[in-house]
């Protein structure tokens, strides 16, 4: 009996079409399961006792901290299952990071003791432009970031790529024609504007210093690799778009 030709063809492009998702030993469902209940239930409990607590800003910090490592996993697993594991919440983002929000949370509670009169911000003009800039910040920052991890697709990684793989291409089209590298942008941002929204000076200082450090380093970095991988087509596209980071060198953009 002669085979189908129509059927080899289906067949073909059964097998073309499957994707490959990550070991289950590095994406655990349990681990992902009781992440994203935890961060369910820190969401809950700050959007429910949002009217019984008198300084309201703090519980619009923990909800943008629950959103935004919600949506790192969310959004990667969307749009980059390949890449997706149990780390992908950024949860475990060293202790530097664990430590700067601990440290956020303590001058918060310190100062709201010690000086309640800088916490209460419904009086005051110049409290509220402060603590309404941040809400547009944090806002702002979210979307940009959760726009670059879709725009870029596959080719994002939490993690800065020394070798080109096959699915890793130059995104230039999007949130990219904008911003060099709109998802340190809105990091950035995101975090300067949940200090902002706690009111909190020193913890704001200290993050802009630390981010600026951080990302000035990590950019530097990504983009030797990147002229590598890329050659000219990404010096050109670096001399074009900006980064919009403050004092971060940007090289060769115009």
């Amino acid at each position: 009996m002669a085979e189908n030709p129509r059927d080899n063809k289906q067949e073909d492009n059964e097998r073309t079409s499957v994707v490959i998702y990550p070991d289950i030993k590095t994406n655990l469902p349990h681990e992902i399961t009781e992440t994203s209940f935890g961060l369910g239930m820190l969401l809950g409990v700050a959007v429910g006792s949002l009217p019984f607590i008198n300084f309201r800003p703090f519980n619009l910090y923990i909800i943008a901290l629950a959103l935004f490592h919600f949506l790192e996993y969310y959004i990667t697993a969307k749009y980059n299952p390949k890449k997706v594991n149990s780390q992908s919440f950024l949860l475990n983002n060293g202790i530097e990071y664990t430590a700067a929000h601990t440290i956020a949370i303590l001058e918060c509670l310190i100062e709201g003791w010690l000086c309640p009169k800088w916490k209460t911000y419904q009086n005051s003009t110049f409290r509220k432009i402060i603590v309404i800039t941040g809400i547009i910040l944090v806002i702002v920052g979210q979307l940009v970031r959760s726009l670059a991890m879709h725009t870029a697709g596959k080719s994002f990684s939490h993690i800065v790529k020394v070798e080109k793989e096959n699915d890793h291409k130059l995104v230039t089209n999007g949130v990219y024609l904008i911003f060099r590298h709109p998802s340190y942008f809105g990091f950035f941002w995101w975090a300067i504007g949940t200090q902002l929204v706690l009111l909190n000076p020193l913890t704001l200082v200290a993050f802009a210093f630390v981010l600026h450090g951080f990302f000035s380093k990590r950019i530097a970095f990504e983009e030797r690799h990147l002229v590598e991988f890329f050659g000219d087509e990404y010096i050109q596209y670096r001399k074009s778009v900006k980064i919009w980071i403050p004092f971060i060198k940007d090289q060769g953009s115009s």
